[in-house]
């Protein structure tokens, strides 16, 4: 080692003036301002990892202290195996479930445990409806942004690669070409110097966390990916990487997924599903207790509540999904109005009575639908591209911020809520906003042909549905003044069925 550096032997990824460097068991990579401009280059998408702003970009997902613990230990033990020259080891790992039972909020906590050692490649959040994020576009040029942050020295090997082949950052090459010349091709090239493969092997194998491939709607860029990684690891065979995938069981998925080489996890049949929901509802109606003065009475006066009968019929109408676990218990303990002066005891029976996911937002929508300016709001908050706070949905539709707050509080199981009205976005809760729409057409009793919600300008909304093809067709149109000329932003839906 330089002789210069040899008071700080434990440094690493520290900066003199403009110079970056980071050592690797004595050996030395000088990194520039080189990363930076190559970042900018690839051009990756800024909100597809796990350090997204989640209230912005969701799915906003996140394991509920203590729970958990079973799967992710489970996927821990697998990612940390080492390679052994004349062992088989399934290098990719396919964590799968229906919707709501937890597999985003694995995988954020995977992507936050190997983002912690060192040991995160990249993690990529697909959404459906999300832009970028529900296609396979940008899906090698961020992958190749993140290990460019992780493993530095793979810098200069992308850089070489989109120097030959400008094609990688214009889409105008496969993505199986896009995948190996910017991501595996580099973490291959890195792994050759035997000073890095070492430290690699004895932290252990890098590992890429991609959540929610269903939620692509390239489904031939979904195969791609997916027969791209099974040749490369069958041809890389020792190589120190891992790639952990979490989906729904999709057709063009499984067919490509369900082969050697890959190991399958059905978060469905987890057993500990059950007493991960008990304990996330025990531990909220406990913190909410605490802080509603009406529960503490009620449990002074007739004891424990929910009662365990109550709690266990509660968390067997979850379904083990723990996205209806939080919302039912959000719709239980939303605080009492004026308009509804129903208590948390009176709501608890009327959960134990709904039907799924389904059931719960048509009881929360209807009993909001009356108030002033209620549909306006809703479908503004459904549409919107960028999210905006209470007062700035206030704002585009002509009303008073208080005319806004007053239908979110009564939406509070299904809705974000920001705690001030300058700031925090308004968001649905994990929820299809096309599902949410097509509840304002079916809830409210139209006609399908075609409904139209005219808010105060400027913003004016047309809702159609196609029987023939099952499309649900929104228009948001922006009258300019005085023409009415309008400037037309047309979204099709066809529902999957899942």
């Amino acid at each position: 080692m330089d002789l210069r550096f040899a008071n700080f032997p434990n440094a690493h990824h520290f900066q003199i003036d403009h110079q970056t460097n980071t050592f690797v068991t004595g050996n030395q990579y000088q990194i520039s301002n080189m990363e930076e401009d190559l970042v900018r280059r690839l051009n990756p998408i800024p909100d597809a990892s796990h350090t997204r702003n989640r209230k912005r970009s969701p799915p906003d997902s996140e394991c509920f202290p203590g729970t958990r613990e079973q799967p992710i230990l489970e996927v821990i033990v697998w990612a940390d195996r080492e390679v052994m020259v004349y062992t088989t080891i399934c290098h990719i790992y396919w964590l799968h479930g229906f919707a709501g039972c937890g597999k985003s909020s694995i995988s954020l906590q995977i992507s936050k445990i190997y983002a912690d050692s060192g040991r995160l490649l990249a993690s990529y959040f697909f959404f459906r409806g999300a832009g970028d994020r529900n296609t396979m576009n940008r899906f090698a040029v961020t992958l190749a942004s993140q290990l460019v942050s992780a493993i530095p020295a793979a810098a200069p090997f992308i850089g070489a690669a989109i120097k030959s082949a400008p094609g990688l950052l214009t889409g105008d090459v496969s993505l199986a070409t896009q995948l190996d010349l910017l991501v595996l091709s580099p973490f291959l090239s890195v792994m050759k110097d035997d000073a890095f493969l070492a430290q690699t092997l004895a932290k252990g194998p890098y590992l890429i966390v991609i959540d929610g491939l269903d939620e692509c709607e390239d489904k031939q860029g979904v195969k791609e990916f997916i027969g791209y990684v099974l040749d490369f690891f069958k041809e890389n065979p020792t190589v120190p990487l891992r790639i952990f995938i979490a989906s729904r069981v999709e057709q063009h998925i499984r067919e490509h997924l369900e082969t050697g080489g890959v190991r399958l996890v059905n978060l469905d049949t987890d057993h500990w599903t059950y007493w991960d929901i008990k304990k996330f509802l025990q531990a909220s109606f406990q913190a909410a207790a605490k802080r509603d003065r009406i529960i503490r009475a009620y449990v002074r006066e007739h004891g424990e509540w929910p009662t365990k009968l109550n709690l266990d019929n509660l968390i067997k109408k979850t379904g083990k999904s723990f996205l209806l676990a939080s919302t039912m218990f959000k719709f239980i303990v939303q605080p009492m109005m004026e308009e509804d002066p129903t208590t948390p005891m009176d709501r608890l029976p009327l959960a134990l009575e709904i039907n799924g996911l389904d059931g719960l937002y048509t009881q929360t929508l209807s009993r909001s639908q009356n108030f002033p300016h209620f549909r306006n709001i809703i479908s503004t908050i459904a549409l919107l591209k960028v999210p905006l706070p209470i007062a700035g949905i206030a704002g585009l539709l002509g009303i008073n911020t208080f005319e806004v707050l007053h239908v979110l509080l009564f939406l509070q199981a299904i809705i974000n809520v920001p705690g001030t009205d300058e700031r925090g976005d308004v968001t649905f809760s994990g929820r299809d906003i096309f599902q949410v729409l097509q509840w304002i057409v079916t809830g409210a009793q139209f006609q399908w042909e075609e409904v139209k919600i005219i808010p105060r300008p400027p913003l004016e909304l047309a809702i159609s549905y196609s029987s023939k093809d099952s499309k649900l067709v929104l228009e948001l149109t922006r009258p300019n003044q005085p023409s009415r000329a309008t400037k037309r932003r047309k979204l099709v839906h066809t529902p999957t069925g899942d």
